[in-house]
């Protein structure tokens, strides 16, 4: 059983807050938006990575959901460490085990009006994705508790994919019109912009999402990636394998220039395709192959931990309690500045 020795990170360095919602298990786009950048982004910055639960209760607060909770916060943290990050070098945390930040978002949500809330561009895709007329309070709050989580402990940047980039805004008009008003406590926090875009799913007909169910997961085992790539959309123009083709566009060769390291193969495959000299079969294979090949080192390190509940317990626990410790001196902060404490 592998052990983990948590260790304090060196606080000199510039503070980075991002995370996921512990929804279901990652996928081969969250690795590519985000997951690849954090485990670069942990040497060189003093990084929180949240597991937002508290966030999902906006679109998800039914027993039969919730209930389910703990244990997606546990996978979450099985793919965190799967693909290389480490606790020893970043806090990873779970949001509802910090109760300051609720605190820190209802102080917050006077800060921020209604007509605001409703200008933040990706509420208005969660109400029309899931068919919301009228959106709940805690829904209309989500940007106002996802500052709460980025001021508590004061990140100097927040990495998002372009369609977060309101959120991070608001955040920033947070944390201006507080130190306008009470007095110099926060940074102003920067948006960190990913350059690499989102993934499209395997059918086709958008990026890949856990909602949808069009994804292909970190977790997924040998035998379900090469069904799920059998399955993929590729070139509804083509009817068959002597028919011109389209590499551009083509979910089947954006799966291959992300994941496949044999560049050359790539080419020849886009070649033939365009030419009509190579079958769809022959392309899927080998790109099955390719990503089973990516996916190895990241099954094998999952090995590792899988199944160590105490360790990922331990992970959680003291994770959270750093999170903690940043977000009470920063609420004390808060209530001296306002004359409350």
């Amino acid at each position: 059983m592998l052990k983990f020795q948590y260790k304090y990170m060196d606080t000199n360095k510039k503070r980075i807050l991002t995370g996921d919602r512990p929804t279901g298990p990652l996928h081969l786009g969250h690795y590519v938006g985000t997951l690849k950048n954090r485990v670069a982004l942990q040497d060189q910055y003093d990084c929180f990575f949240i597991m937002a639960d508290l966030h999902t209760l906006t679109t998800a607060i039914t027993k039969e959901k919730t209930s389910t909770i703990n244990d997606k916060v546990k996978g979450l943290v099985l793919d965190y460490l799967s693909v290389g990050i480490d606790p020893q070098k970043c806090t990873i945390y779970q949001q509802s085990r910090v109760p300051e930040v609720a605190y820190l978002s209802l102080i917050f949500s006077n800060l921020v009006t209604v007509p605001r809330a409703l200008r933040v561009p990706t509420l208005k895709d969660v109400m029309h994705d899931l068919n919301i007329e009228q959106p709940s309070l805690g829904l209309l709050n989500y940007p106002v508790l996802q500052a709460a989580d980025i001021l508590m402990v004061k990140a100097d940047l927040v990495p998002v994919g372009k369609d977060q980039e309101s959120h991070v805004e608001v955040t920033r008009e947070v944390a201006r019109d507080f130190n306008k008003t009470f007095g110099e406590i926060f940074p102003e926090p920067k948006a960190l912009i990913g350059d690499v875009g989102s993934l499209i799913g395997t059918d086709g007909q958008a990026k890949m999402s856990k909602s949808v169910g069009n994804c292909i997961y970190l977790s997924d085992d040998e035998e379900t990636v090469n069904k799920k790539v059998k399955g993929m959309y590729t070139d509804p123009t083509r009817i068959k394998p002597t028919d011109p083709g389209h590499a551009e566009g083509n979910p089947v060769f954006i799966y291959h220039d992300a994941f496949n390291d044999n560049k050359e193969e790539v080419a020849d495959l886009k070649d033939r395709y365009i030419k009509g000299q190579v079958g769809d079969v022959e392309v899927k294979t080998k790109l099955a192959l390719a990503i089973n090949k990516f996916l190895t080192p990241i099954r094998e390190k999952r090995a590792q931990f899988e199944g160590n509940d105490e360790l990922i317990k331990q992970i959680i626990e003291e994770g959270s309690k750093r999170a903690q410790t940043e977000a009470q001196k920063t609420l004390s902060e808060v209530l001296m500045a306002m004359g409350i404490k």
